[in-house]
């Protein structure tokens, strides 16, 4: 009698002829059940169907993703987040559905909802739902929350020495001005003395009058002369 198998996907009994091993999962299936390869196109590499439209549609995301990478963003800065539904709604890039909005079961910490699943993965929890004005405030879980600092005791020991300084800057160099000395202030009034007198003998003239050169009167000299 020859060999019969059993096509994991339709059931059928089938011989061994009309029998095929998937590449991708290793199980056997009938030639109806599978395709060729689509991703490479080869004829020879045969998928079963499941196999195949896995690797043609498109894996689903979950739009929640972008509110856990915003919450363990600012996990670094604060241990309570405040946010309205309509920033919620820009950080997932979609609307909150209409139950959101009216029910705060749907803001409960349960990890079985997708929502919720977001936030507690990132290691935050709903603190307050405020329905009325619309916003949802986000805390830190206690697992999450850092451990509070402990305080140093300001008063120091009298054996304790003080601390030294690591650098001593050099003393600063102050520069004072000298006063100038009485003779340098009256040569300086004498030689201004001499300058106004100087101008003042000059003789005034009308209008833009100027009188000549010496070079001037030796060169254009006049012919009666």
């Amino acid at each position: 009698m020859p060999l019969k198998d059993e096509c994991k996907l339709c059931g059928r009994v089938l011989p061994a002829s009309r029998i095929r091993r998937c590449r991708r999962c290793g199980k056997t299936f009938c030639l109806d059940c599978m395709v060729p390869d689509v991703a490479t196109g080869d004829t020879g590499r045969l998928l079963c169907l499941n196999c195949a439209r896995k690797s043609v549609q498109p894996k689903t995301r979950n739009k929640y993703e972008a509110l856990t990478r915003y919450l363990r963003f600012r996990a670094a800065f604060t241990n309570t987040v405040r946010l309205s539904f309509a920033q919620i709604d820009g950080i997932i890039g979609d609307n909150l559905p209409l139950e959101a909005y009216h029910s705060e079961d749907w803001w409960k910490n349960t990890p079985s909802t997708a929502h919720a699943k977001a936030w507690l993965d990132a290691g935050w929890e709903t603190a307050e739902i405020n329905l009325k004005e619309a916003y949802v405030v986000f805390q830190k879980t206690k697992s999450q929350q850092p451990p509070p600092a402990k305080h140093e005791k300001t008063e120091r020991k009298a054996s304790q020495p003080p601390p030294q300084k690591p650098y001593t800057p050099p003393p600063a160099r102050i520069y004072v001005r000298r006063k100038p000395s009485k003779t340098k202030i009256a040569k300086l009034y004498a030689r201004l003395k001499n300058i106004e007198r100087a101008k003042a003998s000059q003789p005034k003239l009308r209008g833009d009058f100027k009188p000549k050169p010496a070079h001037e009167k030796r060169l254009f000299k006049p012919k009666n002369e």
